[in-house]
């Protein structure tokens, strides 16, 4: 199942940093038997292919009560902040999901000039129009694949902030650099990318049964939805090929904490933040 994640901001595992982890021996060899199974190339193809209905079927089975909504987003990145109080500017969350960032944000106070949102899922559309915050005439929530082209029809502004928030790691490697090429098309000169996704040797990854694996860092969960996990070096690599300027990246170390089910584990992701020349 895809993560649920309340971060905590206590304790010596809160850090950012330029390594992921050492793995334990243990881990190790639970890395080394995820290869004693793979996914096979016909299973994999056909993933990739109903990507959009896993998806589908994921809001239909969890409709708003699966993620928490994201309160830290301008803790994190206080470019959010900036664009929604002192400059009106235009905001585009590629996987908005269920709205999980951006009513947040209008929660909070913050004020957008547009908000464009888009997610692979109808589904997850029709869930943000549901929310009692939606504004049409402020908020712009279309389906899209942002893998193809002409994706972003809809978007009829140049767009100041982007934000890539967990959904990357849904999309196939091959098709990183697409999106990237997508989204510098509709952004202004010194527009802004958020980038935050899981990170290699995260917990997730390292609990991943044989069966699950489909290629390097690439697995897919029981519900047939997937997840890639990345390095700093190959996030940093695939947007500045692209042509964007590296203002930070890092591993985050975090930790996700359930204190009903009594679950504290420590989690890897990768933070980073590009800007279009």
């Amino acid at each position: 199942m895809t993560e649920n994640i309340v971060e905590s901001e206590s304790g010596s595992d809160c850090y950012a940093g330029h390594v992921a982890k050492q793995l334990t021996p243990e881990e190790t060899a639970k890395m080394l038997a995820q290869n004693s199974r793979l996914v096979s190339e016909f299973r994999a193809k056909q993933l990739e292919k109903d990507a959009k209905k896993h998806w589908d079927l994921f809001y239909k089975r969890n409709d708003t009560r699966f993620f928490k909504d994201r309160h830290w987003t301008t803790r994190e990145f206080e470019e959010l902040l900036r664009l929604g109080r002192g400059e009106e500017g235009v905001l585009l969350e590629v996987g908005c999901g269920v709205g999980n960032l951006i009513y947040p944000l209008l929660e909070d106070g913050s004020s957008f000039e547009r908000i464009f949102a888009c997610d692979l899922s109808t589904k997850a559309v029709e869930l943000v129009k549901s929310h009692k915050l939606f504004d049409p005439r402020k908020i712009v929530a279309f389906q899209a694949d942002v893998t193809e082209e002409n994706c972003f029809l809809e978007i009829d502004s140049r767009v100041d902030v982007a934000t890539l928030v967990f959904v990357m790691s849904a999309v196939h490697p091959d098709k990183f650099k697409k999106v990237i090429a997508n989204l510098k098309r509709v952004m202004h000169s010194d527009g802004i990318v958020l980038f935050r996704d899981y990170g290699i040797y995260d917990m997730a990854q390292l609990r991943f049964k044989p069966g699950h694996k489909i290629a390097e860092n690439l697995y897919v969960r029981q519900d047939g939805t997937r997840s890639y996990y990345f390095t700093i070096e190959e996030v940093q690599d695939m947007f500045t090929s692209m042509g964007f300027e590296t203002l930070s990246c890092s591993y985050i170390h975090r930790r996700t904490i359930n204190v009903k089910e009594k679950i504290d584990v420590p989690r890897i992701f990768v933070q980073a933040k590009f800007k279009k020349p």
